[in-house]
C-alpha cells in the first residue's frame, strides 16, 4: 500500500481531511524515531512492538575460502507482533 493510500483510507475512517491525516502521521514517524533512536521501544496498540536490540559481535566464516572474521556489534530494529496477530496470520 503506499502513502497516499494510506492517508486517503485513515482520513475516511477518522474524518479527518487528507492534509491533517498527513500532518498526523508525519508528527507519528517523527515521535516514533526520536524514541527509537533513544533506546526506548514503541508499543503499537494492537499490533506489537518496536525495539532496538544490540546484536552482539559474532565470527562469521567465509563459505568459500574458509576464512574467519569478526561482524562487529550493532543495534538492530526488531517487531515483535502482539500473540492474537501472530494467531490470526496462521489460521488465514
Amino acid at each position: 500500500m503506499l502513502t497516499k493510500d494510506f492517508i486517503s483510507l485513515i482520513a475516511n475512517q477518522s474524518g479527518l481531511s487528507k492534509k491533517e491525516t498527513e500532518q498526523l502521521l508525519s508528527s507519528m514517524n517523527a515521535i516514533v524515531r526520536e524514541n527509537l533512536m533513544d533506546g526506548k521501544s514503541i508499543q503499537l496498540l494492537g499490533l506489537g512492538a518496536l525495539e532496538v536490540k544490540e546484536r552482539k559481535a559474532r565470527t562469521i566464516v567465509h563459505p568459500r575460502t574458509g576464512e574467519r572474521t569478526v561482524a562487529p556489534s550493532r543495534s538492530q530494529l526488531v517487531f515483535r507482533p502482539v500473540a492474537n496477530m501472530k494467531d490470526e496470520f496462521k489460521n488465514s
